[in-house]
């Protein structure tokens, strides 16, 4: 049976006249240059029938060995330029940031209420503010507030994975989840805990996000934008049918988690840093428009943060879990470095190593392995090749993580790369710029992801080690490697064991934890309505 996909596609082409006629597929081009490379156009689709629609990353990595580092494409009309090089990014998208820091209109984001996303936000003046209201809350001077918290919660994700290691994916999320719930909010999740409110919500708005704007959808949508003006109950427009469900989602987890940010700040000072909520309330202008900026930057920082930093340790636990020699090198180091005692970021300068593994796990596997796209707010040229107006930009970060100029036999993971001979950690301007984006819409929460990342694999590299799982005969069972697709990936599920290795660090971590709930007074996610 054909899908809702083929469906779709096979309605939409019955309509290709009418759009034709519609769109055009050219731009002007008063001086004539040509566009840049690219594969060869058809008829009216251009390269739609190109495309690989659940993994594009590869069509377009594959382009780069053909057309090279910039790339001409275009779906019905639509003009997309492709970039495979870092130097390339760099030069447009930050050099050149004022023309290439626009986004495409989405207009499912406002049928499914995700237009408030600080990711989605047209460039002008939402998103000025929304910057400097992430900035102010989780900019590099911010994010460094929070650093009893990252541990704290990295004791408990140890604590939770020596536990039950098969719930890895519910303690990566309860890890990543309860840490932005925090410093957004002021109040806290206690450890181990099931059913959280806002992390529910959150996972069940990401899924259907990721349905609706999944790449094959995405392609779909660029190819037949009329598509976006359909019923629900046309072919390939079933997913619609749960935008009045996630619209009342999106709305409880604007509202709710506010209004006991509220709450909080009544509360008397416990010595612990305020919340992003409470700082915003404390600077004075608390209008309802600006309240409902400061909504949307909470939510926009949980719910990206929760899933790409979940999805980097999942990526780092399948890493350590295939290179054994990597755990080994990193317990040495801190061992040498701390002793028995727990790492903390105090030791991070004498821990080069762990940094070199964070570097790495990023490039690795590209959490969102083609970004969100950019858009020129007006024609430009780059190296006489003609960029028209309202032209898609995708920065590929998987291809410029493949890039063997930059890191010789780039499928490997190998964190050695990010070090000098002497063991030092390199001076590398790159290392992670691709991940978290360019210029004006460079991830305003990247300091915050950064911090989090290392706490919780310093924590775990110190304490567990992470071994293949035996099946009933006692033989090691086969990790063969897998992604999911989508906007972003996270490895598909594996088998793995995990086992303490330092008795010390455990106890250290244990108790650690025990006392701060013991004397702890925060609010936490059971003043959530039911």
């Amino acid at each position: 049976m054909p899908s809702d996909l083929h469906l779709a596609l096979y309605g939409a082409v019955l309509f290709v006249p009418l759009v034709i006629a519609w769109r055009s597929a050219s731009s002007k081009n008063a001086n004539l240059l040509p566009l840049p490379p690219g594969p060869r156009l058809l008829p009216f689709v251009g390269n739609a029938l190109d495309i690989d629609v659940s993994r594009p990353w590869l069509t377009y990595t594959n382009w780069k060995e053909k057309y090279g580092d910039i790339v001409y494409s275009r779906v019905l009309g639509q003009h997309i330029i492709i970039i495979n090089s870092i130097e390339i990014a760099r030069e447009l998208l930050d050099k050149r940031s004022a023309i290439y820091s626009d986004r495409p209109l989405i207009k499912t984001n406002e049928e499914f209420g995700t237009s408030f996303n600080t990711a989605f936000l047209p460039y002008g003046e939402a998103l000025r503010i929304h910057r400097k209201l992430f900035h102010r809350s989780i900019g590099a001077e911010a994010s460094a507030e929070y650093r009893d918290l990252y541990f704290r919660r990295a004791y408990e994700l140890v604590i939770d994975l020596i536990s039950a290691p098969h719930k890895l994916e519910q303690h990566l999320e309860l890890y990543s989840g309860s840490l932005i719930i925090t410093a957004m909010y002021g109040y806290e999740t206690p450890p181990g805990a099931n059913g959280d409110p806002l992390i529910q919500r959150t996972r069940e708005a990401a899924e259907i996000a990721k349905r609706v704007l999944a790449p094959e959808r995405a392609a779909l949508l660029m190819a037949f934008p009329f598509l976006e003006h359909l019923p629900s109950w046309f072919p390939g427009a079933s997913d619609r049918r749960l935008a009045p469900h996630c619209r009342k989602l999106v709305r409880q987890m604007l509202d709710e988690p506010f209004e006991i940010g509220k709450a909080k700040m009544t509360m008397a000072d416990d010595g612990r840093p305020p919340s992003i909520v409470a700082k915003f309330l404390d600077a004075g202008d608390t209008s309802p428009t600006q309240e409902e900026f400061m909504k949307g930057v909470a939510v926009s920082g949980f719910a990206d943060g929760t899933e790409t930093t979940a999805s980097a340790l999942h990526s780092f636990v399948l890493a350590m879990l295939l290179h054994p020699e990597v755990q080994s090198r990193a317990l040495a180091e801190v061992n040498a470095v701390c002793e028995d005692n727990v790492p903390g970021f105090e030791h991070r300068p004498s821990l080069p190593y762990i940094e070199a593994i964070c570097r790495e796990v990023l490039r690795w596997q590209p959490i969102v392995p083609l970004g969100v796209p950019h858009m020129t707010s007006q024609d430009d040229v780059y190296e006489g090749y003609f960029i028209p107006k309202g032209s898609l930009v995708i920065a590929n970060a998987w291809a410029i993580s493949r890039d063997e100029s930059l890191y010789p036999d780039a499928s490997r993971f190998d964190p050695e790369r990010h070090l000098t001979a002497e063991g030092k950690l390199k001076d590398d301007p790159f290392a992670g710029h691709f991940v978290f984006g360019y210029g004006r819409r460079i991830c305003p929460g990247r300091h915050f992801a950064e911090l989090s990342l290392w706490a919780a694999i310093v924590s775990i590299l110190s304490t567990v080690r992470i071994t293949k799982a035996k099946d009933s005969e006692g033989n090691d069972i086969p990790v063969i490697p897998g992604y999911t697709i989508g906007l972003s990936i996270q490895p598909t599920p594996f088998a793995f064991a995990m086992t303490s290795i330092n008795s010390q660090r455990e106890e250290h971590m244990r108790a650690a934890s025990q006392v701060y709930w013991d004397s702890c007074g925060m609010l936490r996610s059971s003043d959530f309505k039911s």
